[in-house]
């Protein structure tokens, strides 16, 4: 309870309280991912236990379609994803056209496209895009035992190439695939230590999947525990306080008071609608019914500059500035 208040006190620092900044997730290319994730049902490697049918890239037509339609649930942030474990050329018109599309209709845009080189990352960065996902998912130390198909560094290239073309990073991890409490610090601590630490950090709790080796494993061995969770939630708040640190991925499992705890341990940002990528999320009823009776209120779309958060003044009200360095 120390820690959550601790949280909370940071969080207010640097953010609007009771506010929450809501994204909608659109898988806009599903399964055949040549990567080995050992969480993902999407993985080339696992489709014949996880029996997922895969779906070729959406037609634009159709993401504008549900980009509009969670723009008006409320979203302010859209954020697609694709099952690649890089986007090819032929692919780059595709979500370039995607980025300005959805912005013009005045929604921060986010993508999740695997692995970017340099000229991918400028691209997006010139189509406008606001956000990058690509998630760090557990420690150095643990990384072997999530994924062998790409190394922890690959993934700290990309990061770098986002920063670099000037797009804003989101990036987390999913808790309770086996790691210790020890490798969730790590993984915290190789955030702190980047030149800029991501403006969004998912922390996401492992939705078990029949058929992955990592679902199969938490499903024979039991769950990481929801206060666990949530504890990684608070240092994360604590260790990066101007980030949004988003509920994720295991939301939809908890209970009232156990999203009101998360709440309070600084997370200020979570997705509506009833699917992740490929697993169940909370229904978008039951979250207006939950942010009414606790009185938070969704953030509008602001798009916002690397490194820049607005925060309000404790004493005064008065909104201002948070620059980073």
């Amino acid at each position: 309870m120390d820690l959550l208040m601790q949280a909370q006190t940071v969080h207010r620092k640097h953010f609007t309280a009771n506010s929450v900044q809501v994204s909608t997730l659109l898988s806009i290319k599903t399964g055949n991912c040549p990567e080995d994730c050992g969480y993902c049902s999407q993985s080339g490697h696992h489709r014949k236990k996880t029996k997922l049918q895969a779906q070729k890239r959406m037609e634009l037509e159709k993401v504008l379609a549900a980009a509009k339609k969670a723009k008006a649930n409320g979203s302010s942030r859209f954020c697609m994803g694709a099952a690649w474990k890089h986007p090819s050329e032929k692919d780059m018109p595709y979500v370039v056209e995607l980025v300005k599309e959805v912005k013009a209709m005045g929604l921060e845009t986010c993508m999740t496209l695997g692995m970017l080189q340099p000229k991918q990352a400028e691209q997006l960065a010139d189509a406008g895009l606001d956000y990058y996902n690509h998630n760090l998912d557990t420690s150095r130390n643990y990384y072997k035992q999530v994924t062998s198909t790409r190394s922890y560094d690959d993934r700290l290239d990309t990061l770098n190439h986002v920063r670099d073309a000037g797009i804003n990073i989101c990036s987390g991890s999913i808790v309770g695939m086996g790691e210790s409490r020890d490798d969730r610090i790590d993984w915290i601590n190789e955030m702190v230590n980047m030149p800029t630490p991501p403006e969004s950090i998912p922390v996401n709790l492992l939705v078990p999947i029949q058929g992955t080796p990592l679902g199969d494993k938490v499903l024979e061995e039991g769950q990481l525990s929801v206060l666990e969770w949530i504890r990684t939630i608070a240092v994360t708040r604590i260790c990066c306080p101007t980030s949004y640190v988003r509920l994720s991925a295991g939301r939809e499992s908890l209970t009232d008071g156990e999203q009101a705890l998360a709440f309070m341990a600084g997370a200020n940002s979570f997705f509506y609608g009833d699917k992740l990528l490929t697993t169940n999320n909370a229904k978008k009823s039951n979250d207006d019914r939950l942010m009414a009776e606790m009185g938070i209120t969704p953030e509008a779309a602001c798009p916002r500059k690397m490194g820049v958060v607005p925060v309000i003044d404790a004493v005064s009200g008065t909104k201002g500035q948070v620059i980073k360095h």
